[in-house]
């Protein structure tokens, strides 16, 4: 297997790079074995094996189920201080279309948000920082489970995860195929959006389809909500601000009935804001409007909301640290520190509501064939995990370093 095309500067990404056809080899494995998040068991036990052999001083599994964490001390350990780095190793319930040799080997269930590479990149800085222990201080690597809709890094910490690991700060970072290979990209404030679920439940009453004027038609009722609910980001949400309300999926009746009206109708959708104030709103306006438009045509709607992952916010001291940190990787040019927030969610934002800390995208985009994150066609850019493995060394040993002699 050839060296990584990819080239970055320091000391920790060039001793990276020497095993680079090891993280290569390790992250296809895993690729080739999905789990789906709170099964990963095959995956806790591959990275289990791989911390031993890069010989951490602790390792600690069954946090938040099958989460694990890995101890690195330092030379020294006099500054007291810890930094958490974290990485993300569930797959997604999907069916893969690609025919390479490590395509996953489980039906409906694949690699296709980078998670595999994610883990590779932090077993490779566990082999460097148990290595070379240059830095004064704590290194913590969180292996977490379930980040793809179920909240694992809020199980972790139901867990203890920082009571057990107290760390100072926490960083994690996120493969981006839309940002070029070698490129690193964050923010000082918002990175990702909260993630909100909608149901709205809609009772009217059903008959014939002949005799309509004898039912109340929730067919009728959903359609004039689906309408109506566009109008509150574009009536309430100042343009300068962001929101997004998207009802994405209807059941109603019985499509063999093709004569029959039902008595009732759900929708489920998903709200995306990046202030609390602004998602307060727009769950009360949902509230009213749903009721209002269904009381309207003789129906009731209740909308159960569900407030699944909180914004992706980077505290702004660990951002512009974050974003030192990079640029003396892969230098000024290649750093976007103004990158556009995405109103994606991300299970991170639970940590950085306790802990500063802060979220980067990593680019692995490699031309016109790079696939989007969640796509059935999806693969992990192995080019950059020396890099990727070196932003998270660099990340502990630059915000612990040894004292000057």
């Amino acid at each position: 297997m050839q060296a990584s095309r990819l080239k970055a500067g320091g000391r920790a990404f060039a001793h990276i790079a020497q095993y680079y056809p090891e993280l290569v080899a390790l992250r296809r494995d895993l690729h080739a074995h999905p789990e789906l998040g709170f099964e990963e068991l095959y995956t806790g036990a591959r990275v289990k094996e791989a911390l031993k052999v890069c010989g951490v001083d602790e390792i600690h599994d069954g946090i938040g189920r099958t989460g694990v964490v890995a101890v690195v001390r330092g030379r020294s350990t006099a500054s007291g201080r810890m930094v958490g780095l974290r990485a993300d190793m569930d797959a997604l319930p999907m069916t893969e279309h690609n025919d390479f040799p490590w395509k996953s080997a489980k039906s409906g269930v694949m690699h296709g948000c980078g998670h595999d590479g994610h883990t590779a990149m932090l077993i490779g800085a566990a082999r460097y920082l148990a290595a070379t222990r240059n830095f004064d201080g704590t290194a913590v690597l969180i292996f977490q489970p379930g980040e793809e809709g179920f909240a694992g890094a809020r199980v972790m910490m139901e867990d203890g995860l920082f009571e057990r690991f107290p760390v100072d700060a926490v960083y994690a970072m996120h493969n981006w195929p839309a940002m070029k290979a070698g490129t690193v990209g964050l923010n000082n404030g918002p990175m990702m959006a909260a993630a909100d679920r909608i149901t709205i439940e809609i009772t009217g009453r059903g008959g014939h389809g002949a005799h309509a004027y004898q039912t109340v038609d929730v067919v009728l009722v959903a359609a004039q909500i689906i309408t109506a609910v566009q109008s509150i980001v574009a009536r309430n949400v100042r343009p300068l601000d962001s929101a997004v309300i998207s009802l994405c999926a209807i059941q109603a009746g019985d499509l063999g009935a093709f004569s029959v009206l039902p008595g009732k109708a759900t929708l489920v959708g998903t709200v995306r804001t990046f202030e609390p104030a602004l998602q307060n709103m727009v769950e009360q306006r949902l509230h009213e409007l749903c009721s209002a438009v269904a009381l309207g045509f003789g129906a009731t709607a209740t909308v159960h909301y569900e407030r699944m992952y909180p914004a992706t916010i980077n505290t702004e001291r660990e951002a512009i640290f974050a974003g030192d940190v990079a640029q003396s990787l892969v230098g000024a040019e290649h750093l976007v520190r103004d990158l556009e927030p995405s109103m994606g969610a991300e299970d991170f934002s639970f940590m950085l509501q306790s802990k500063p800390g802060a979220y980067l995208r990593l680019g692995q985009g490699n031309g016109a064939g790079s696939c989007g994150l969640h796509n059935s066609r999806y693969d992990f850019n192995d080019d950059v995990l020396p890099l990727g493995a070196a932003l998270h060394a660099g990340l502990a040993e630059q915000a612990m370093p040894l004292p000057m002699l």
